[in-house]
């Protein structure tokens, strides 16, 4: 069948047509138009009569568009005409979803940032889609997650799922303010220590053989998540308080400090990451984020006028990634030199750290060259304890899985390699942890917009500190 680019003005709704459009729902299918193009035609009589895509129709003339792609359906009698009408909207709502799967697309899309509204499903349906199930089950079972996540953003659980559409929607919204944290490092930093690893690549199915092909992605850089830096701040420190950080990498957890109104402090060893990161700081709030650039073995000395009211820091994960070429970056280290300048930094920062404060980490634990795992979060812990904080709570962040599900089946076939979807979230307190507790003061969630935290409490102004800011 030839398809036609005919005037939108020369088309004729049908005026029997039993399917109604909302102006909510011609937005959005003007936002798919917008998005993917104009991918399916409309359907025509030979008098321009619309058959099919009459809320297509509609968001073209939203949009503005002269002319549309259309196939002509000569062939049909009227009756024919009139019951393919009613067949092209109703054999389509007869279709089911796997929801499992449909989940799984969903969250890796949302990972990837994009807008999942142009899909069609609104708020409520995704949130329905993604929702945690043991939250969910703490709702039926009434024992307050409702009222929780009013007062904590989410309940404050040891299972934190990145997966949901409450987190989607708020890294969203933060992404939203213009952060861009990728901003300053390479675009395949995992995997460069292993090139023939499939870090860095993206599968493109199988070949002859049944092996995986890969081709090369578009970034394949980690950056953390603003939702969880949101909840560490807002759980573990106080407003105005100071955050220190040893490991800065990219700027979101400096930028989500100033908009949350906290002080925030942190050393990178490379200079171009922050050059990027203080490029960005028109998206920040006041307090301004502070990064400096130097090797955080000497971050006592840099910040030797900081008490800091939090340390919050993700760490490099031993050699997963490799940001430089510089002998005192910890990603081109072994890992026994790597453990022991990392103790030492913690060491360091965690001298900076008022009493009756807490520590938080992120991270994960990576394989040796054998694939054995390094024991990262153990060291970890034991880098703390050896600093003289006590270690308070433990999180697991539940990632979402991306291009897992290819990887896992031929890693656990070769190896029983788990695949791994989650990350470690260490707490630590020095001094009393009641006293910590009330050093925090009361959790604060506002509403997020593109201009940030909408409540006006959230911006205070940090406490005083003998620390220079100019």
């Amino acid at each position: 069948m030839k398809i036609e680019q005919i005037k939108t003005a020369e088309l004729i709704p049908y005026a029997r047509n039993t399917r109604t459009h909302s102006e909510a729902q011609v937005a959005q299918i003007a936002g798919s138009i917008r998005e993917f193009g104009f991918t399916n035609p409309v359907l025509i009589d030979n008098e321009n009569g619309i058959i099919a895509g009459h809320g297509r129709v509609m968001a073209a003339q939203k949009l503005g568009l002269a002319k549309v792609p259309c196939i002509r359906l000569g062939h049909l009698t009227d009756t024919q005409r009139r019951a393919y009408i009613i067949a092209d909207n109703k054999l389509a709502l007869n279709a089911g979803w796997d929801e499992e799967m449909l989940a799984l697309e969903l969250g890796e899309l949302g990972d990837l940032d994009f807008d999942l509204s142009l899909i069609g499903f609104d708020e409520s349906e995704l949130g329905e889609l993604m929702a945690d199930p043991a939250e969910e089950a703490a709702k039926r079972n009434e024992v307050g997650a409702g009222s929780l996540s009013a007062k904590f953003g989410i309940p404050p659980f040891s299972v934190l799922n990145a997966r949901e559409g409450w987190w989607q929607e708020r890294k969203r919204a933060w992404l939203a303010i213009g952060i861009k944290s990728e901003l300053g490092r390479g675009d395949e930093l995992i995997g460069k220590a292993a090139p023939n690893s499939a870090y860095g690549k993206q599968s493109t199915g199988v070949d002859e053989n049944g092996k995986l092909t890969y081709k090369e992605s578009v970034g394949n850089t980690s950056t953390f998540d603003p939702v969880l830096c949101e909840l560490a701040y807002r759980w573990f420190s106080p407003v105005g308080g100071v955050v220190l950080d040893s490991f800065a990498g990219g700027s979101v957890r400096g930028i989500v400090a100033s908009h949350c109104g906290r002080q925030y402090i942190g050393m990178d060893l490379r200079a171009e990451q922050i050059e990027a990161n203080r490029a960005q700081a028109d998206v920040a709030r006041d307090p301004q984020p502070v990064w400096h650039c130097g090797d955080s073995l000497t971050i006592d000395k840099v910040c030797a006028d900081v008490d800091a009211d939090f340390i919050f820091s993700c760490p490099p994960y031993a050699d997963l990634e490799v940001y430089s070429d510089d002998p005192a970056d910890l990603s081109t280290m072994s890992y026994e030199d790597f453990r022991a300048v990392y103790f030492e930094i913690i060491a360091k920062a965690c001298s900076r750290l008022k009493e009756d404060r807490f520590a938080c980490f992120v991270v994960g634990d990576v394989r040796d060259k054998k694939g054995n795992y390094y024991n990262f979060v153990g060291d970890t812990v034991e880098a703390f304890r050896a600093a003289g904080l006590h270690f308070y709570n433990e999180a697991i962040l539940v990632t979402c899985v991306g291009s897992l599900p290819i990887r896992a089946g031929k890693q656990f076939t070769a190896g029983r390699k788990l695949g791994k979807t989650h990350q470690n979230v260490l707490v630590f307190v020095k001094g009393d942890g009641k006293k910590a507790t009330a050093a925090c003061g009361e959790c604060d969630f506002g509403e997020l917009s593109a201009e940030g935290i909408d409540d006006a409490k959230h911006l205070s102004q940090p406490q005083s500190s003998s620390l220079d800011l100019s």
